[in-house]
């Protein structure tokens, strides 16, 4: 490296789509900068470089990885992609963060573990849905134990995507081309933050079939789909994804019970996150407000950030996952959504989709620390 690498982080982005949602943040850490953009479109190329002019411009990720000085690289391309590059990257020493999912194979997930074993980088998993502010509250109440033993939770995806789907033709295959939960670590993701220790260790999935075509006539995968995962401390989850009906979309819901209080995710914008909670709620069937709880109990990253971190993608999430991401690979924290983490919000979906080939066979999802 450089003299002035030593001083700067230096960033490689794959995949410019997507990938141009984590600028601000990347940008306005004082220790990192964007150094390389590649993308196989020279069009998104050529966008993202106006926002970027100082950084060297790739059409192939294998020689941006061998050419420029990176110390990282974000991976935004499309899903069955993040495993492969991710793998390449750190076989080279280079960090890692990567779009969601980790993989769409448990073979994938096998050569991701091992080559972080055998690697010095970081590999973290950029489930922005982790970062969201009302999530980020919850799990600050559940940590302090305010919902008692957590025993149960719900998470949804419900985004109706059927015009993405021919603009982005990979999403029509590895999203909406395949049975069972595709993908579910906008759902785990947070809700295993908030079930601290805990890991799924056994799914089960069905779908409602198939009701919807595409505009070749063929038919998506099953509209929705339910996996039922059992945690290794015996809670119980239920997820859903549904990704084609007809149907205003909520994106990402959420549900936490435990023996002292529970949560409820909005559904409309008229509505309010809701939560009840034994310690902080006098009347008995009163939901209180979520927001309420933001001056005491919201950790200091959503108390006090900036106005950059705020116009970030998805309400500010891209920006605080990469500045975890950089203080992680800088040795200011233990990196917060690591290969193990990862898998855990990855292996039960991959499972899933065993599982409803089987016709709901209840199937072991196996534990990455263990390969």
């Amino acid at each position: 490296m450089s003299q002035d690498c030593l001083s700067k982080l230096n960033i490689g982005i794959v995949g410019l789509r997507r990938g141009r949602s984590f600028y601000a943040a990347v940008e306005a850490h004082k220790g990192a900068r964007i150094h390389a953009l590649c993308d196989m479109s020279e069009e998104a190329l050529s966008e993202a470089a106006e926002m970027a002019r100082q950084a060297e411009k790739y059409t192939s990720y294998e020689e941006m990885l061998d050419t420029s000085e990176l110390d990282a690289v974000i991976v935004g391309t499309p899903m069955h992609l993040h495993a492969p590059q991710s793998v390449m990257a750190l076989e080279r020493g280079i960090h890692v963060l990567s779009e969601v999912t980790a993989a769409v194979f448990i073979e994938q997930c096998r050569d991701l573990v091992i080559a972080c074993t055998h690697s010095g980088a970081t590999y973290m998993l950029s489930e922005n849905c982790n970062y969201m502010k009302p999530n980020v509250l919850v799990k600050a109440l559940a940590n302090r134990g305010l919902f008692g033993e957590l025993y149960y939770a719900e998470g949804e995806y419900l985004h109706e995507l059927k015009e993405l789907n021919e603009r982005t033709p990979w999403r029509r295959l590895w999203q909406t081309g395949v049975r069972g939960i595709t993908y579910g670590t906008h759902s785990l993701g947070p809700i295993l933050s908030w079930m601290q220790g805990d890991r799924i260790v056994r799914v089960c999935c069905e779908g409602s079939g198939s009701h919807y075509a595409d505009p070749r006539g063929d038919h998506y995968h099953d509209d929705t789909s339910v996996m039922l995962a059992k945690t290794a401390k015996g809670a119980l989850i239920k997820v859903r994804v549904d990704m084609v009906s007809e149907r205003p979309s909520v994106t990402c819901t959420y549900q936490l019970q435990g023996t002292k209080g529970a949560y409820e995710s909005t559904r409309c914008r008229d509505e309010m996150d809701r939560i009840w909670l034994t310690d902080l709620c006098v009347e008995k069937d009163v939901w209180k407000n979520l927001h309420e709880l933001e001056e005491e109990y919201l950790p200091d990253i959503w108390q006090h950030t900036s106005e950059t971190a705020t116009k970030a993608g998805h309400g500010g999430s891209d920006y605080f996952v990469v500045l975890d991401f950089l203080r992680a690979i800088s040795g200011e924290i233990p990196c917060p959504i690591g290969i193990h983490e990862a898998m855990d919000m990855t292996l039960p979906g991959l499972v899933s989709q065993q599982s409803i080939e089987r016709e709901g066979e209840w199937l072991a999802v196996p534990d990455s620390r263990e390969w």
